[in-house]
């Protein structure tokens, strides 16, 4: 949900993916990053006045903990360890 801040009034509501961790603006883009331990990245741009889900992208399950830095223009993403892989930080780079 987005709020106008001067009046509190419920602007927007997205349905994103389940178990949402994390939210990142890129102001850059005008694009919003969620991490969901469902196992993808939803990625909304904005169309217009409001903002549409423009991607879906396919992580690992449980994999939430996410992390957008401006200056360096990345997504990184905390994946847990499983039985046959080892714990990773996975770096992903917004398309232009």
């Amino acid at each position: 949900m987005s709020f106008d801040t001067s009046t509190g009034k419920r602007q927007a509501s997205l349905e994103s993916c389940r178990d949402a961790d994390d939210v990142f603006v890129d102001a850059r883009r005008h694009r919003i990053y969620v991490s969901c331990g469902e196992g993808v990245i939803d990625v909304f741009g904005r169309d217009g006045g409001s903002y549409a889900r423009i991607a879906r992208i396919p992580t690992v399950a449980g994999a939430r903990t996410s992390l957008f830095v401006p200056a360096s223009d990345r997504l990184y993403l905390a994946v847990r360890a499983t039985l046959s892989e080892p714990a990773a930080i996975w770096v992903f780079r917004p398309s232009p």
